[in-house]
């Protein structure tokens, strides 16, 4: 039972500052809602027992992100320009997002889903871990580096007095 609440509690975070992080209008606030879904995520998976996954979560994502996120935003902010974040295209928006949530739903209960191996460990881990690490680490790898310079583009773009 208490298993059951504190999976409650952390799904209940979790989606609390996802929705937090996408419909606040102040985009610091937004940061700190990420911060906050990003932690409860990394308590789901202590609940799991995975506790090397839980460090990454809140040492990678929930401080080197989103600080580079809000570095990011103070560097590259545009100061005298109003800030409009009311777009024509919000019913549009909320449609599609209806629509994608819809047809999740509709996958994960129309899915077979493969049950646990005798051995109690879910099934293809070990094959998931190899394809993580010998197919998949140079396309992660390349992808943190095109980040990376889409990052200092952005910040060189926005300096004022660019005529250096």
């Amino acid at each position: 039972m208490a298993v059951w609440l504190g999976f409650g509690v952390l799904a209940g975070a979790t989606v609390a500052g996802a929705l937090g992080t996408v419909t606040s209008r102040n985009v610091v606030h937004a940061a700190l809602f990420l911060l906050v879904t990003l932690i409860a995520v990394a308590g789901l998976f202590l609940m799991l027992f995975a506790e090397f996954l839980a460090l990454v979560q809140v040492l990678l994502y929930g401080g080197a992100i989103v600080l580079v996120l809000l570095f990011a935003l103070m560097l590259t902010r545009i100061r005298g320009t109003a800030a409009s974040l009311d777009n024509p295209q919000r019913p549009l928006a909320i449609v599609a997002a209806l629509a994608t949530v819809g047809l999740l739903l509709g996958v994960v209960l129309s899915t077979q889903w493969p049950v646990q191996q005798p051995g109690g460990g879910p099934v293809g881990f070990p094959q998931w871990g190899a394809s993580l690490f010998r197919q998949w680490a140079i396309p992660f790898e390349l992808a943190s580096v095109v980040l990376l310079v889409a990052l200092i583009g952005a910040v060189v773009i926005s300096r004022p007095g660019g005529e250096e």
